[in-house]
């Protein structure tokens, strides 16, 4: 019986080999069985060849978010607001959050609007349990990471390891599941450092809020600044940065002093990062998730893209939530990255290729999809058949990268292991979809 799907498209960019005009590519049992031009495939596989689809667009390996809270799409309105700082933000942040909400139906949304963008893996972040089932449920992979927020280390010694297994063992797998350290201002010292021995023996990722505030470094260095003055004045003076006058270390060092950069742990944001950050970074092992239209929303600089490209440091593309940002789009963010990747002055020819790269082959790299026997972000034999499909107008497979990086197309299908999770046009094709903060503050 012919068991091969054939998809068959105008350009077919690989990311892992170059473009490839009038490409297609050959999937059974939810594996990439060949890959290459239309015409010999098809002379090659033969009557092995069943069902066939053909795109009038381009089609490359299913984007990954590196960095996202689908939990919170309901939460747009806080997204839709313009920001002059990360604390103004915060408060708008913490009033949407506590108006009662449907976490599981606002994260089936924010999954619905990822898959219908191309998306087919995420790198979730969840706060209340009800939101844990979003990824499972639709089929998706990528990691979902049980947000700990609010630890100080006298409760933590009381009962805050047996607490935070139980969260992240209710979470339902697959995909894989995680923690994720909120941030270097939301958790004392020690609770960094047992949170590593956690994930270390329960063989899970990391996944941490880092150098998003251009306040975090004087925290963390001095235990001082807006950030934590704010803390202060909400009662937690006892956290062990703000007790001890600061680590004497910046965000990423610090960091790095707790244990938690390894080859097996990402960050979000790293805006306010210098040479000799990005250099720990390439050391460790850590990539980042470069989440550029959420830290615009609340009055952040930009990341500093083109270093990062310049110095070789692995990174991913996120979306954050629509509490910051206006989509759930990684396209919409491969964009913005390009605009500030120029304005910085990255001036290589190899740009579009480097930012298709991060959305894909960086994303599933920073979740550790990437490796294995069915490795993800690529479009090559053995790889899963997790592809995304997108209307570009250009036939000259150089333009439709261009078209797809600088200009965000919309997605016309998208295949999560060999199967059409979702098409443009179809009715019946969609997904199926089936704890509060101890701090006052956020979680971008």
């Amino acid at each position: 019986m012919s068991d091969i799907t054939l998809h068959r498209a105008r350009t077919v960019l690989p990311v892992a080999a170059p473009p490839i005009a009038d490409g297609a590519v050959a999937v059974r049992d939810g594996r990439i069985v060949a890959i290459g031009a239309h015409d010999a495939l098809t002379a090659e596989l033969g009557d092995a060849i069943g069902e066939r689809r053909e795109w009038d667009g381009a089609l490359t390996p299913g984007l990954v978010n590196a960095h996202t809270h689908l939990q919170y799409t309901d939460m747009a309105a806080v997204g839709r607001g313009q920001y002059p700082s990360f604390e103004t933000w915060a408060l708008a942040f913490e009033k949407g959050y506590r108006v009662e909400h449907d976490w599981a139906a606002s994260a089936a949304e924010g999954v619905r609007l990822s898959i219908e963008s191309g998306t087919t893996a995420v790198a979730e972040i969840v706060t209340d349990p009800e939101a844990g089932r979003a990824v499972h449920d639709a089929g998706l992979h990528g990691v979902v990471f049980w947000e700990v927020f609010g630890w100080k280390r006298a409760a933590w010694q009381h009962d805050g390891p047996e607490r935070v297994l139980a969260q992240l063992d209710a979470l339902p797998s697959p995909p894989a599941t995680g923690l994720s350290p909120h941030a270097i201002y939301s958790l004392d010292t020690d609770v960094f450092r047992e949170l590593q021995r956690l994930a270390e023996a329960h063989g899970v990722r990391l996944h941490i809020h880092a150098a998003e505030s251009a306040s975090e470094d004087e925290f963390a260095r001095f235990g001082t600044g807006p950030l934590a003055e704010r803390w202060r004045g909400l009662g937690h003076s006892d956290m062990q940065l703000l007790s001890g006058n600061g680590s004497g270390n910046g965000v990423v060092h610090y960091l790095d002093t707790v244990g938690v950069l390894t080859p097996h742990s990402h960050l979000a944001h790293g805006i306010y990062v210098d040479a000799a950050d990005r250099a720990l970074l390439r050391e460790r092992g850590v990539s980042v998730a470069l989440c550029p239209r959420s830290n615009a929303v609340i009055g952040l600089d930009a990341p500093p893209i083109a270093a990062y490209l310049t110095e070789g440091n692995p990174i991913g593309v996120g979306t954050d939530s629509l509490s910051s940002s206006p989509s759930l789009r990684v396209l919409d963010d491969v964009a913005e990255l390009h605009r500030l990747a120029r304005a910085q002055g990255y001036s290589a020819d190899d740009l579009h290729s480097r930012l298709l790269h991060a959305a894909t082959a960086g994303g599933a790299r920073a979740l550790g999809l990437a490796d294995g026997p069915a490795p993800a972000g690529t479009l090559i034999e053995g790889a899963r058949a997790d592809l995304a499909v997108f209307a570009t107008a250009s036939a000259d497979p150089r333009d439709a990268l261009a078209e797809i990086v600088e200009s965000a197309p919309e997605a016309l299908g998208t295949v999560v292991d060999g199967r059409m999770l979702w098409e443009a046009g179809s009715v019946g094709r969609g997904p199926s979809t089936g704890s509060g903060s101890a701090f006052e503050g956020a979680r971008a």
